[in-house]
């Protein structure tokens, strides 16, 4: 594996620390963006899921690519499908993030996707990450900055989440061996929190007291869509946590030691690493 690796998302939350990653290795990265945004060390070029014009320049000299769903997007099968499509075409090594959790049920449309990638004929490495511990400080931060609190339709469930750079590691593995190929993957982070535990560890690492608060799904989508998100994509968002609720998020794997080599962070050492984030 020699040619020019495709990062899907370049600029976004995961998408980011792959570049990173990548880079720092001497690895040659084409990081795509809808806006072909700069990356340091990388050539950056314009990619939009929903404009297949876009697609075929972003693929060209490729033998590698990350590709994701950035958020906002509904009907993930659809979006995908083409995009897998192309690479097989031209036999380029797909490492897809997808979500954890769907190989419970065939008929979840990320799950129709990775059905999709795996009978495409192309290689292939499936990543199913946790929750981001990055929401924290991404789709939560508002109402920790302003509120001191989580305010999420959880339940009391608890969820095994994971660092975004541990996600992009476990990427960079795949990426760059054949060794995990035509394998999918469940990555969490180390241990399962609740939301008033997760509370409990911001709070310590912020000097301050966050708290959660329990909604339920019509409280959710009403601040979400008075947030100018659009009700479809707020109900699918609320719909999300219904799994949470239930335990399903609790899990915890090995899968990012045995793709990286160690284990990943916990929320403690996120919180540390980013305190600056939440200055008030």
């Amino acid at each position: 594996m020699s040619g020019r690796i495709l990062v899907l998302g370049a600029t976004g939350t995961v998408g980011s620390h792959v570049v990173e990653q990548l880079v720092a290795r001497g690895e040659r990265v084409r990081a795509a963006s809808r806006h072909a945004a700069p990356v340091a060390g990388a050539e950056s070029v314009r990619f939009d899921h929903l404009d297949p014009s876009t697609h075929e320049a972003a693929f060209v000299d490729v033998d590698r690519a990350y590709v994701l769903v950035p958020s906002g997007y509904l009907g993930a099968q659809d979006i995908l499908h083409p995009i897998f499509d192309r690479a097989a075409s031209r036999g380029v090594k797909v490492v897809f993030q997808s979500v954890f959790g769907v190989d419970a049920d065939d008929s979840i449309p990320y799950r129709q996707a990775e059905l999709h990638l795996e009978r495409s004929g192309t290689r292939w490495v499936t990543l199913r990450p946790n929750w981001f511990m990055d929401n924290f400080h991404t789709y939560w931060h508002e109402g920790i900055l302003r509120h001191h609190a989580v305010a999420v339709p959880a339940g009391e469930g608890k969820t095994s989440f994971i660092d975004a750079r541990d996600i992009a590691a476990s990427a960079v593995a795949a990426l760059r061996s054949d060794r995990f190929d035509n394998r999918a993957f469940n990555l969490s982070g180390p241990e399962a929190l609740s939301y008033h535990e997760a509370a409990a560890v911001l709070s310590n690492a912020l000097g301050r007291t966050v708290t959660y608060r329990p909604n339920d799904d019509e409280t959710f989508v009403g601040i979400l869509t008075g947030a100018g998100v659009p009700e479809d994509y707020a109900r699918f968002l609320s719909s999300i946590f219904h799994p949470v609720r239930e335990g399903w998020a609790a899990a915890v794997t090995g899968d990012v030691e045995t793709l990286t080599g160690r284990a990943p962070r916990d929320l403690r050492a996120y919180a540390q690493d980013n305190t600056g984030r939440f200055a008030v």
